[in-house]
């Protein structure tokens, strides 16, 4: 007989081991979009339980997504997947937030003159097509990353029925009385000249001028101090407040120092004679960092902070006086315990200035230039005339000392320059007036991890009022009306709900094309004076109110999410001060509860050393890099094989790592896929009763896979996943199962029980395994589910998607937790033989382990009476020729031996192999040579290539 009628069962499959994945992924993409895909499983699941998890719009500044965009919408992509094939109803409508500073100031760049150079419906028109033009960049990066949803209806905050939406989000607001506009010292961005919340706050280091300054005492004062400490002071002595800042730019606004009731207060004394005030718990340091510690001659008294209160200063140098006051927020940190206080740059201060009716001055316009108020500083920057400010203290012999000092200060989140409180009138919205519902709707919310919980709640306890206002023109205009006659406020449900409707058919431009008596009718007329002639406000509203409405615009109005509380909302952990908070505070304060019943946050991308990105360190990780080299799926398992509640690493060696996991279970399932050619499971399935022990353990140990991958993405612990679903292809599959059960694949008979028997535990991993990929690796999941057989696709009644097919559900007649301990036992007992094996493949006594016979003495009765129940079995689970089971230890080394190894009670010993090989099957037995008609091959072979069974 010739070696060709040797051949062992071949492994066939077209499906290719090497993933051609820029081809291969894009190609599935267009097949999910022909056969509709997605709508097909909202139909399938139609009437199963609802979750919705709803999208948090990525802002549309670029065209392309960042790593972090796509860590997000990958997370969201496998949860929704997975919720559908478990048969929920799980719908996901991508957004996107279009108005707001970033494309406004990137559509202004080119612009000489800035936005002072065209007209606001210009500029409109310029930052909507922008807008748009970024919305096809980020949709086509998301569908290339194989998130699946309704990409042909995604929901934008520039639609006209958004803005209505959202219009009325804030008349309900404004009828319950929550929205105010009020002058109140908030952040100011004089480089995008607009007001800012504090969700868009950044804290950065920053170098500041240190000064200390006098502030002199006027002369009624003398007296009035003098007699506090019972001491004569000469009326042309010069006594002074000392006050520290950082902000020198400020000064022209000073009206007040701030000192603490409980502190105690010093009069050091000068060798000029002068005398300055500071707290005794920073006297020393003000001394030493001054220089004055030379010049100081002693303290001629002391005295309670509370005792100063209403005495008067001087201002260092403009004909105003500043008066002292007492606070709890002056601390004994650093400086003097004496705080300069401008109400009209600062939030403390401005609350002081009203408690105390202090005057208001905020000499600083929307571009951070001093105004006539600040007199001879009038004109000039902010920044660039500190050093005018410190010469005008010197002038006045004012100036103590200037230093530099470091530290964190706020800085604009989009342009990155340092900010500045400034008193503006502004819009707000009253926190206060609905805080107590909103922490109790938040702690009716499911926050993951926990930590979110508290990050949340504290921040919204604190807060007192959330500033919703802007000056810009890329936005949605705030809908209120001013009497040109009397300057009374027009904001009324019916005059809200009429600018809505003109919004909901004609959109925001119309704010701008229109006069105010397009909005609100010929008849409409002022309450207080009777006058028919209005104007419109000129603010817009903060971006954080547009997204922030998308439970109410979105959620609420789309009939195919089925109305708020939506299931999940899942964005990274900044979301807590941003869209978590605004969503909860318009939802609470229109509708008494949070919009979501569970909010999931992911940490942030840093490198493979932990360090943020940035263009400097050359480290950022680009999506479109990555799905270039290895795909889409590859990325998708990054983001499933980490710990996303962390800070999240990302890096070259690392994806490189990820790459080759992808290939080994993409080799796994084509291990599976090459031996089920010819496999027919309504012909050739083997009962269960009639598999193997060892086949049995393999399908027992599936079901605890699906267990725990299900409990794992029940979690959204998907890094546990990975690892589970990881660990059983490469190690319980490919280098147990497989390494056993190839013999019985490749030597018996084509159609013998004992081959069948294989190929329906490989039929049955195949079907759970493909599925399980779906939800993290789609792509590689749908190019299986196309190569499976016809006769398997046939008599399983596939779904033509892997989309559409269920996530399997543990099996109970599989699972057997005696077998789980039987064998758990014995592949400890193969990993001592296999540790034998190597040993004499080390030293080349043998290459392969069929060259091979192992005898073995094994000390645990238990252990002891499993391999002999297994006796028969042995050779095939150790992969050696013959095996030899000894009943007590002894010396089993001789001339022969090949390798030993004594370990936890158990001895092995190697020795040759007896016999000579089989050249089919390769194992040595002594029966090879007894046949005439095939003389090199064993008996098991020449039955093998004669059988019809």
């Amino acid at each position: 007989m010739t070696e060709k009628q040797y051949r062992i069962n071949p492994v066939q499959t077209s499906f290719p081991m090497k993933a051609n994945s820029q081809v291969r992924e894009v190609e599935i993409q267009t097949w999910w979009e022909s056969i509709k895909v997605y709508e097909r499983n909202l139909e399938k699941r139609k009437d199963g339980e609802k979750f919705v998890l709803h999208d948090g719009p990525p802002y549309l500044s670029s065209a392309k997504i960042h790593i972090g965009t796509a860590l997000n919408k990958v997370l969201k992509d496998i949860i929704t997947r997975y919720k559908a094939m478990t048969g929920k109803y799980a719908p996901y409508v991508p957004g996107y937030d279009s108005h707001g500073l970033p494309i406004e100031n990137a559509v202004l760049k080119d612009v000489k003159g800035g936005k002072h150079a065209m007209s606001a419906v210009e500029l409109r028109k310029r930052c909507r097509e922008f807008a748009l033009s970024n919305l096809k960049g980020q949709e086509n990066n998301f569908k290339r990353l194989g998130v699946w949803g309704d990409w042909e209806h995604p929901y934008i905050t520039l639609d006209n029925k958004f803005e209505a939406a959202q219009l009325r989000v804030f008349g309900k607001m404004a009828a319950a009385g929550y929205l105010y506009k009020g002058l109140r010292a908030i952040m100011w961005c004089p480089n995008c000249e607009t007001a800012l919340a504090e969700a868009e706050i950044e804290y950065q280091e920053h170098t500041s001028e240190d000064v200390f300054v006098k502030f002199q005492i006027e002369p009624e004062s003398k007296g009035k101090l003098a007699k506090l400490i019972n001491k004569k002071l000469d009326p042309d002595r010069k006594i002074s407040f000392v006050i520290w800042t950082t902000t020198a730019w400020t000064l022209p606004a000073n009206v007040a120092i701030a000192v603490r009731a409980d502190f105690e207060y010093e009069l050091l004394e000068l060798q000029s004679g002068e005398i300055v005030i500071v707290t005794s718990g920073l006297k020393d340091s003000f001394l030493e960092k001054t220089g004055l510690s030379k010049d100081y001659k002693g303290t001629i008294a002391k005295i309670a902070g509370k005792e100063l209160e209403y005495l008067i200063a001087r201002h260092p140098f403009f004909d105003r006086q500043s008066v002292i006051i007492l606070s709890n927020h002056v601390t004994a940190e650093a400086g003097t315990g004496c705080v300069h206080i401008s109400p009209g740059h600062g939030p403390e201060d401005f609350e002081l200035g009203i408690k105390y009716k202090l005057p208001i001055i905020s000499p600083v316009d929307g571009r951070g230039i001093y105004t006539d108020e600040a007199g001879p500083l009038v004109g000039q920057r902010y920044d660039k005339a500190i050093p005018q400010v410190l010469e005008l203290l010197k002038a006045n012999d004012a100036l103590i000392h200037v230093g530099k000092m470091q530290h964190s200060y706020p800085h604009c989140w989009r342009c990155k320059k340092p900010l500045i409180f400034r008193a503006t009138e502004q819009w707000f919205a009253s926190v206060e007036g609905f805080r107590k519902k909103a922490l109790e709707a938040i702690d009716n919310v499911t926050w993951l991890p926990m930590s979110g919980r508290n990050r949340i709640y504290n921040m919204v306890e604190d807060r007192s009022d959330w500033c919703i206002s802007r000056q810009r023109s890329w936005g949605v205009p705030i809908p209120v009306f001013y009497c040109q006659s009397c300057n009374h406020t027009l904001m009324t449900a019916e005059s809200i709900n009429k600018v809505a409707d003109i919004f909901a058919q004609h959109g925001s431009d119309s704010w701008w094309e229109q006069e105010a008596k397009f909005f609100l009718g010929a008849d409409a007329a002022c309450e207080k004076c009777g006058s028919k002639d209005f104007r419109k406000e000129t603010d817009i509203m903060d971006v954080w109110f547009d997204s922030g409405s998308t439970h109410a615009a979105v959620i609420d109005q789309r009939p195919e999410l089925r109305g708020t509380p939506c299931e999940m909302y899942l964005e990274g952990s900044d979301q807590h001060r941003g869209w978590f908070q605004s969503s909860l505070l318009t939802s609470v304060a229109t509708k008494g509860r949070a919009p979501y019943k569970t909010v999931l946050t992911h940490g942030f991308v840093v490198d493979e050393n932990g360090r943020k990105m940035s263009k400097s360190l050359g480290n950022i990780v680009e999506p479109e890099t990555v799905i270039n080299q290895y795909g889409a799926d590859v990325l998708r398992l990054w983001v499933a094989s980490v710990n996303y509640t962390d800070d999240i690493p990302i890096g070259k060696s690392m994806l490189a790592q990820l790459a080759e996991i992808y290939r080994k279970l993409r080799n796994t399932v084509r291990y599976l896929l090459g031996n089920l050619y010819d496999y027919d499971p309504s012909v050739d399935q083997v009962n269960y009763s009639q598999l193997r022990d060892l086949d049995k353990f393999i399908l027992h140990r599936l079901q605890k896979v699906i267990e725990d991958v299900r409990t794992d993405f029940d979690r959204y612990e998907f890094f546990k996943y990975y690892q589970v679903l990881q660990n059983f292809c490469v190690v319980d599959l490919s280098s147990f199962y497989f390494d056993i059960a190839k013999d019985r694949l490749y030597t018996s008979a084509p159609k013998s029980e004992s081959r069948r028997a294989v190929q329906t535990v490989l039929a049955e991993l195949l079907k759970v395994i493909t599925p399980l990929l779906a939800p993290v690796a789609p792509h590689m999941a749908e190019d299986i589910w196309s190569h499976i057989p016809e006769a398997i696709k046939k008599a399983w009644h596939l779904e033509e998607s892997v989309l559409l097919s269920d996530f399997p559900k543990p099996k109970a007649e599989f699972i057997d937790q005696q077998k789980e301990e039987f064998w758990s036992d014995l592949i400890k007992l193969r990993a001592v033989v296999n540790k034998a094996l190597e040993q004499a493949r080390s030293v080349q006594a043998i290459g392969s382990s069929l060259e091979a016979q192992v005898h073995i003495a094994i000390e645990p009765e238990l252990l002891a009476k499993k391999a002999q129940a297994m006796a028969d079995q042995l050779p095939a689970f150790f992969i050696t020729s013959q095996v030899k089971l000894l009943s007590n230890k002894q010396n089993q080394t001789n001339g022969q031996t090949l390798a030993f190894v004594d370990e936890g009670g158990i001895q092995v010993a190697v020795f040759p192999a007896a016999g000579k090989k089989c050249i089919r099957c390769w194992k040595y037995t002594t029966d090879v040579g007894n046949s005439t008609e095939h003389p090199e091959l064993c008996n098991d072979c020449i039955v093998a290539i004669g059988s019809n069974a």
